[in-house]
């Protein structure tokens, strides 16, 4: 190498023709890789010379004490969810009497997601959390085929192979819609998270089982999808109020959209709750200083980051820990605002 510079996977996988991913996996034994493709990959690694961190230090088999908290989500959004930090602060518990150190890595763009797939193959960390998880996310499966303990926060399908925690969903949507169908209302429509995640899908089809257990017809003209920001809240209801004019209640699919769903029921003349009730889903902080405090769907948040913690240790300790599908109980919290 030019100037004595250590080979790295990068350049491994410049020499051999193939993807940074495609050497990871070489490299951690995945079966996910054609003969020709390894054969490649090891005869680069010979030419080159090339030995992973943690095989030149001697630490293959033991322990970094170190997990990563991966979060493909930008500083903003980030900054403005409440459920990340709650996240943050119940792994960090989860880990607070163990030696294990936590990484919070933001993954962004393509750049971010090869350093962290180079820092799991020279095994940098132990094992990884994976929050905000995406259908089409291709995080998940790498980290399994690379044979990294991964626990996620959510899940991609019901379906999920990897050991997971998440929200009953469908469950504290459907108890929203029916305080909103007891309090007298019968044109109840929903703005949704997105349809590219689980959390999305199960929070719509709860307003969808609520409303055909009360005999409604749950059309899509009541629907309005959207993405867990504020700004995207506002634009919901103001398409909401388009084309369904006679709607008096909503059930929000997020605390923070539905303070963008009160700001602009207010900027048309709609009182909350006289004219439209309204109904969020986490019980964040901002849910008691909205005006009028708002009623929501409380998930137990911390409980979630402890719980994946406790998961990934125990998978960490033990490869053969079978997986673990854990799914944690809502509550209703009535306030003002319904």
């Amino acid at each position: 190498m030019a100037g004595g510079q250590r080979p790295t996977i990068k350049t491994v996988a410049a020499r051999a023709g193939v993807g940074r991913t495609t050497v990871s996996r070489v490299i951690n034994g995945s079966t996910l890789v054609s003969d020709e493709a390894r054969a490649a990959v090891l005869a680069a690694i010979d030419e080159l010379k090339y030995v992973p961190n943690s095989v030149a230090r001697g630490l293959v088999t033991s322990r970094t004490n170190s997990v990563a908290l991966v979060i493909p989500e930008s500083e903003s959004r980030l900054g403005a969810e409440p459920y990340f930090a709650a996240v943050i602060r119940g792994v960090s518990t989860g880990l607070a009497d163990t030696r294990t150190q936590l990484q919070l890595i933001l993954v962004r763009d393509q750049g971010e997601r090869d350093r962290l797939t180079e820092s799991v193959a020279e095994r940098r960390v132990d094992g990884v959390l994976l929050a905000s998880v995406h259908e089409d996310d291709p995080l998940p499966a790498l980290l399994e085929g690379m044979g990294l303990p991964t626990v996620l926060a959510g899940r991609r399908s019901p379906e999920e192979s990897l050991s997971h925690a998440h929200a009953d969903n469908v469950g504290g949507a459907r108890a929203a819609v029916r305080h909103l169908l007891d309090r007298g209302r019968t044109a109840i429509a929903t703005v949704t998270g997105p349809m590219d995640m689980d959390v999305g899908r199960g929070r719509l089809q709860g307003w969808q089982n609520a409303l055909r257990e009360a005999g409604a017809r749950p059309g899509e003209r009541l629907v309005a999808r959207s993405d867990f920001t504020e700004e995207g809240g506002r634009t919901a209801v103001r398409a909401l109020l388009a084309r369904a004019p006679e709607l008096d209640a909503l059930f929000v699919a997020s605390d923070v959209m539905a303070v963008g769903a009160l700001a602009e029921l207010r900027a048309h003349g709609r009182r909350v709750p006289e004219d439209v009730a309204v109904v969020g889903f986490d019980d964040s902080f901002i849910a008691r200083h909205t005006s009028p405090p708002l009623t929501t769907v409380r998930q137990p948040v911390e409980e979630l980051g402890t719980t994946i913690a406790r998961i990934l240790l125990a998978e960490i300790a033990d490869p053969d820990t079978p997986r673990q599908r854990i799914t944690l109980p809502t509550e209703l919290v009535v306030r003002e605002s319904s």
